[in-house]
């Protein structure tokens, strides 16, 4: 009797195997059983356990330990992508948040990780894991053909990574229950407490905050043929639009979800791919949605530029006024300068938070990695579901 199945059970049996990376929702990731097609091999990066930031007094509770759930209201949600390839960056990234942070312990981090990197997020989770043992954090896959048919040509080949195009979807990858995330890119260092920034009041119907810059030619940042089209020219008409940067962003998930934000957003790319309307990647579209109605942070918040420009990647000096955050936007990176020994001087700002400790040999990779244990593993990764 069991060798013949009715049609239902055949039905479901072929929905599962066809359909099952859209159904995976939430797992636990495991802390063993690493082998070399985990990816490991292909990193290859030792960092130093970081110090045990701990919440003071005055902090409020939340959760019990790591175990906390995203949901909870009184945790301060920051978003950073997760490769192998700037994997160093990130880490310093987590590691400045956290050292000035007056309650580190109440940040929950959402790291976006490709789902085809060289390292599969299943190893890049537990680096952070072993780096920040005490973290709270989740990992999610992010699907890169979700946009790499959108994807044009850019003056700087990096600029066409789809994990930069990660903070279109943050409204369908994370949580429904986070409505507030603070995006940073994984070039930057915060040097001031993180709940400032948190706190960043998002008037009227804004639906993101950054710093803007109205000083600068805002018109370079698209071609002759978009300023020549009076269709596409009048998307600015009613707005006095300014340059702001993308790599760092808070964002109101809320708004963001309601008004369908990612599919503006991928409208005008698509635009760009019938039409070439501009040189850069991923920061143009949204200068296109959100220019001339974003929420004005101050510049503190965002020092960009100290990786200088987009070909050479220069020297720069920072701007006048105090700093909160550093952001290496441009080609230059403090930890491949650093290594090269001809480091800018604003490099060395960066290097306190780098717990870079070198490479290591595939030994060692699977002992400093192995031990930890089903109990000490709390990561999450959230399969991009909203495909």
């Amino acid at each position: 009797m069991g060798r013949f199945w009715t049609l239902p059970v055949v039905l479901f049996i072929l929905f599962s195997v066809l359909y099952a990376p859209l159904c995976l929702g939430i797992r636990s990731i495991p802390g063993r059983d690493l082998n070399a097609g985990d990816g490991f091999e292909m990193v290859g990066l030792r960092f130093a356990e970081a110090p045990d930031y701990r919440n003071g007094m005055e902090c409020p509770v939340s959760g019990n330990g790591q175990f906390v759930s995203s949901c909870d209201p009184s945790l301060v949600h920051v978003a950073v992508t997760l490769d192998s390839e700037y994997l160093r960056g990130s880490i310093a990234a987590v590691h400045s948040v956290l050292k000035h942070a007056s309650c580190p312990e109440n940040v929950f981090f959402h790291f976006i990780a490709a789902e085809f990197d060289p390292a599969s997020p299943r190893v890049l989770s537990q680096l952070v894991r072993s780096t920040f043992p005490s973290l709270r954090f989740k990992v999610y896959i992010f699907r890169e053909d979700t946009v790499i048919n959108l994807i044009s040509s850019s003056i700087r080949q990096a600029l066409e990574n789809p994990l930069n195009y990660a903070r279109n979807y943050l409204g369908d990858i994370l949580d429904p229950c986070v409505d507030r995330v603070i995006y940073l890119d994984s070039d930057v260092v915060v040097v001031d407490d993180i709940y400032k920034l948190w706190n960043t009041t998002l008037a009227g119907s804004r639906i993101i905050g950054a710093p803007e810059y109205c000083h600068a030619n805002f018109t370079k940042y698209f071609t002759d043929g978009f300023w020549s089209d009076p269709v596409l020219s009048r998307v600015f008409s009613a707005r006095k639009p300014c340059y702001f940067n993308t790599g760092v962003m808070v964002m109101d998930l809320v708004r963001w979800r309601e008004g369908n934000y990612r599919r503006r957003i991928e409208n005008w790319m698509e635009v760009q791919r019938k039409r070439r309307i501009y040189e850069l990647g991923s920061l143009p579209p949204f200068l296109l949605v959100f220019a001339g109605n974003v929420e004005a942070i101050d510049h503190r918040w965002n020092q960009h530029g100290l990786g200088g420009d987009n070909v050479r990647g220069s020297c720069r000096s920072l701007h006048p006024g105090p700093v909160s955050l550093l952001h290496w936007s441009g080609k230059g990176k403090p930890w491949v300068r650093l290594d090269g020994k001809k480091p800018c001087p604003l490099d060395h700002l960066w290097e306190p938070y780098d717990l870079y400790k070198g490479y290591e040999n595939s030994r060692t990779k699977d002992q400093s990695l192995g031990f930890l244990s089903s109990s000490q593993s709390t990561t999450t990764m959230g399969y991009s579901s909203y495909l």
